[in-house]
């Protein structure tokens, strides 16, 4: 399946998170995600395997309390059912991978 992301929709996952869906198969997902600046996201946990780069902007995780800077370049897989959130620093473009695919993602 190919996805061109122009005719990709845009959707929130909540406020000051935005993704686009770039593709899918049989166990994978595949998201664009544009996260405001000042946006936290909550303590949250599912799951997915989620495996992701920082394409630019700067970023905390915290993945099972313990706190991370992320900058562009960087990358990160979070095991499945981890409890973690994110604080959003700057403006960030961020690609992620999901391993099942995200279904509520797949509107």
């Amino acid at each position: 399946m190919f996805t061109k992301n122009a005719d990709a929709a845009i959707l929130t996952a909540w406020k000051g998170v935005h993704y686009k869906n770039l593709g899918r198969g049989k166990n994978t997902s595949i998201h664009e995600f544009r996260l405001d600046k000042d946006t936290v996201v909550p303590t949250h946990s599912h799951p997915h395997e989620q495996t992701g780069c920082l394409v630019s902007g700067r970023m905390y995780f915290v993945v099972e309390g313990q706190k991370v800077l992320v900058q562009a370049g960087d990358g990160w897989c979070i095991p499945g059912n981890a409890a973690h959130s994110v604080e959003v620093l700057e403006d960030c473009f961020v690609i992620e991978v999901f391993s099942p695919a995200r279904e509520e993602y797949l509107r």
